[in-house]
């Protein structure tokens, strides 16, 4: 992570390509948090890169003045994961939608969460895959009708947060596109924290499943006496059925892929190979 001295404010990462989402759309509310984020940290824009697969969140870094991946479908951690350990310098986010990383993503996941590379994902979840014009998503609920699902989605809905505990992410997060100052803040943490940080944003889309007032009603803050390193606990939360928790679910520091293959790395530029052929002459 770069830091730098000038004093960075939101509008210095703004590019000057202007969002081209639906009017009232979350994820407005998502690159706002995200600006907000990276201005609080001071991160330098050349020093920072933004990832996407496709959809509508993924046009992501076309609105950012940072370094930017449109990659294609499902593959933002991939590329994200390989700026990483080639660069580890930079700071490395990769953004998408809950099609993206939930779907045909879904098994990249898995890998990036046991590898714990130190890269900041934001998962724009609308429940549903806006860009194609409103079929069912993986995070959709068990009924829902659509153009696709005309009786009824039989299919259950998956669950991000205990996902990602399950998976051993190392930090677990929830947001709200509603909510940009308190988003922010987590998007902040996140990118502090060493390791593969998970912040789960809820993004309604109001052309094709508009979620505002149920998550409006649904949403709360995480108690404040909840034990962060507590990963049971945090289960518990992800699996209410009423309410959709605010907050850290859970963060541990631990060690990370790309430290350990760069230490290894330094250790072959360090190695004397005279003195081995000598020993085993």
């Amino acid at each position: 992570m770069v830091q730098t001295p000038i004093n960075l404010t939101p509008k210095d990462y703004k590019s000057e390509v202007k969002p081209t989402w639906c009017p009232g759309c979350g994820d407005f509310g998502v690159l706002n948090a995200a600006f907000r984020g990276l201005a609080s940290l001071k991160l330098s824009p050349d020093q920072t890169v933004v990832v996407s697969g496709i959809g509508c969140s993924s046009r992501f870094p076309h609105f950012m003045k940072t370094f930017g991946f449109h990659s294609v479908h499902g593959r933002a951690l991939p590329v994200a994961q390989g700026l990483k350990m080639a660069r580890p310098d930079l700071t490395v986010v990769a953004v998408g939608g809950d099609g993206d990383f939930f779907s045909i993503g879904a098994g990249h996941l898995v890998h990036a969460a046991l590898r714990n590379i130190d890269i900041t994902v934001v998962v724009m979840d609308n429940e549903t895959y806006g860009l194609t014009k409103g079929q069912t998503s993986p995070t959709s609920p068990h009924g829902h009708v659509t153009k696709s699902t005309p009786y009824g989605l039989l299919a259950s809905s998956f669950n991000p947060i205990a996902t990602a505990l399950t998976l051993n992410v190392s930090f677990v997060a929830r947001g709200y596109s509603a909510k940009p100052k308190e988003l922010a803040t987590l998007i902040e943490q996140g990118m502090l924290h060493k390791g593969f940080s998970f912040i789960h944003a809820l993004s309604p889309c109001p052309t094709f499943y508009n979620t505002f007032d149920a998550w409006d009603a649904s949403v709360t803050a995480i108690p404040p006496d909840h034990d962060e390193h507590d990963r049971i606990k945090a289960l518990s939360l992800a699996m209410d059925a009423e309410k959709q928790y605010m907050g850290i679910f859970y963060q541990e520091e631990r060690p990370t892929m790309d430290q350990a293959a760069h230490q290894l790395v330094q250790q072959a530029k360090e190695f004397d190979i005279d003195k081995y052929m000598t020993r085993y002459a």
